[in-house]
């Protein structure tokens, strides 16, 4: 088992910049874990969770189009940490943003979610 435990959430103004990071409680990408990739969802009042950004074992990313140019998602091994660099931000980024650990097998892992308010 695996705990995902995110950080970096906030208020930011329009055009601000913040960085979330995802720690995970042991080594992610590894046989044991059989996890295949890591990402960040994202879920705003009303609307349905929806992929931001994605990183796979083997360092593929992939970004939903509305973010790309704008957020970064990156890794840090040693740390077990995954991070999402939000720069430019905008309102309509403003949503609970749930770090996830996608599986080969097995229940996803799911963090509990950090608030990102985008607002003057």
């Amino acid at each position: 088992q695996v705990q995902l435990v995110e950080s970096g959430g906030g208020l930011v103004q329009p055009g601000g910049s913040l960085r979330l990071s995802c720690a995970a409680s042991r080594s992610i990408f590894n046989i044991n874990t059989m996890v295949n990739a890591m990402g960040w969802y994202r879920q705003a009042p009303g609307k349905e969770r929806e992929l931001v950004a994605r990183i796979t074992s083997d360092g593929r990313t992939n970004y939903l189009d509305s973010v790309k140019g704008r957020f970064t998602i990156s890794r840090d091994n040693a740390k077990n940490t995954v991070y999402l660099q939000m720069n430019s931000l905008k309102p309509e980024d403003t949503a609970v943003y749930y770090c996830h650990g996608e599986r080969s097998y097995g229940t996803d892992y799911w963090g509990q979610g950090t608030q990102v308010t985008v607002s003057s």
